[in-house]
């Protein structure tokens, strides 16, 4: 509420001084229940720098109409307060004729690190990653150092790294600030500077990129090309937004439903309709599939009729079992948990969880079909069908994205559905068939 009569406030200079004392993600969090033009206000009140921090806190779609209103000039003035990764973000999205028109009006400088990050795919390194670092000449001494850091520092995004490179702009070393600090000033930025460093090529996919930061623990990554050049670097605030949109992504795709650049609540019902019919209509087939291998053995079916009581048990059961282990399996692959050297061993592992959980889930339905029918056959189809059922279930489950990720698709997309329908066939032919021969 008190950031809300914040932004309400009338007077321009107590909401100068209001959003002054406010965190930018906080004041972006209350923006879109505020109409358009108070928005403007706000921004316009907030000043370049503070602006800039509150635009790109704001969701994508709700950026457009802002930078319209904004105006070119005080636009392009945001723009250069902003860090040339977050101004790249912006830029990217707008359409070519804007694009151009901005750059124009932003500092030179500015304007030409934002244009060499504009050439990289947005969700590569070089789209993601920020030219505002400090790099030294590895024969600088560390007092040298120091000196410059005390310059460069107000104008860069971090100096948790000094990176050291050569006279044609390799990169040869790296240093943490804390050991810079602690080094002997005599001594040469290469004597000092670790030279085994981790780094990420330019045109690298950003999930990549993602996994290394986290593998090394990394606050920030250096990005070179071909030649080894050091281009710029990806700190790991933008690894968080990488981690973030990846997940989401994922997640997403497991349901078959794809948002990219729609807002989930906004986007129209026949959009995501649309998106999900060919997955649904799809699997409309498979199910028939899994009809007729009932119809084959109706005949057992009007023989024993307390069969048809537990179809939906038998379908239900394995098919859940089945998407659990899937869900662990496509996190794996994703995170490079589960790789080539421990595929068997994860496999292996989801099956002892099948067998454990079917022989549970087995004798709980055979004890409930005993109970009911007082027929220990029909237990012991029932039962015996759902625990060898799941254990399969546990088994496809996590063998199957690894398939798929090995025939080049993501297993994000192509595993759940197909894994659902195809233990629908494969638990209604296992349980007929035991009910045919046992029965």
């Amino acid at each position: 509420m008190a950031i809300k009569d914040c932004i309400n406030q009338l007077n321009e200079t107590k909401l100068r001084h209001c959003l002054a004392d406010l965190h930018p993600a906080d004041v972006a969090e209350v923006l879109p229940e505020v109409s358009l033009a108070q928005r403007v206000r706000v921004l316009r009140a907030a000043g370049p720098e503070r602006a800039a921090l509150i635009l790109y806190e704001l969701d994508r779609d709700m950026v457009p109409p802002l930078l319209e209103a904004l105006g070119p000039i005080r636009l392009a003035k945001v723009l250069n307060a902003m860090s040339d990764d977050d101004a790249a973000d912006i830029l990217g999205e707008l359409p070519e004729s804007q694009k151009d028109q901005l750059l124009s009006l932003m500092e030179e400088a500015e304007a030409a690190d934002v244009r060499e990050l504009l050439k990289y795919g947005k969700d590569t390194a070089g789209g993601i990653m920020t030219t505002e670092y400090v790099s030294l000449k590895e024969d600088m001494t560390v007092a040298e150092a120091l000196a410059s850091l005390r310059k460069l520092g107000p104008e860069v995004e971090t100096i948790y790294y000094v990176y050291a490179i050569n006279e044609h702009a390799q990169l040869t070393g790296a240093i943490s600030l804390r050991e810079l600090i602690l080094a002997p000033p005599e001594a040469r930025i290469k004597q000092v500077a670790n030279r085994r460093v981790i780094t990420a090529h330019v045109w690298d996919d950003q999930e990549k990129v993602a996994k290394l930061v986290a593998k090394y623990d990394f606050i920030a990554i250096p990005v070179v090309n071909d030649e080894n050049q050091l281009l710029g670097i990806v700190t790991v605030d933008d690894i968080l937004d990488v981690l973030e949109e990846e997940a989401t992504e994922d997640i997403l795709k497991l349901a078959n439903v794809d948002a990219e650049g729609q807002d989930f609540v906004e986007s129209s019902p026949w959009q995501r309709a649309i998106r999900r019919l060919p997955w649904l209509i799809g699997l409309l087939f498979g199910g028939l599939i899994a009809g007729n291998v009932i119809k084959e053995f109706s005949g057992t079916l009007e023989k024993v009729t307390a069969l048809a009581f537990f179809i939906t048990a038998m379908a239900g059961g394995p098919g859940n079992a089945a998407t659990q282990s899937l869900a662990l399996v496509v996190r794996g692959l994703a995170t490079g948990e589960v790789d080539q050297r421990r595929l068997l061993k994860a496999v292996g592992k989801e099956a002892q969880v099948g067998i454990i959980v079917g022989l549970v889930s087995g004798s709980v339905l055979a004890l409930v079909a005993y109970l009911w029918q007082g027929t220990t056959s029909l237990g012991l189809v029932v039962g015996l069908a759902l625990a060898i059922n799941i254990t399969i279930a546990t088994i496809l489950g996590s063998f199957f994205p690894v398939i798929i990720h090995r025939l080049g698709a993501d297993p994000a997309v192509a595993s759940g559905p197909f894994i659902s329908t195809l233990m629908d066939v494969t638990s209604m032919f296992i349980y007929f068939s035991l009910a045919a021969w046992l029965l």
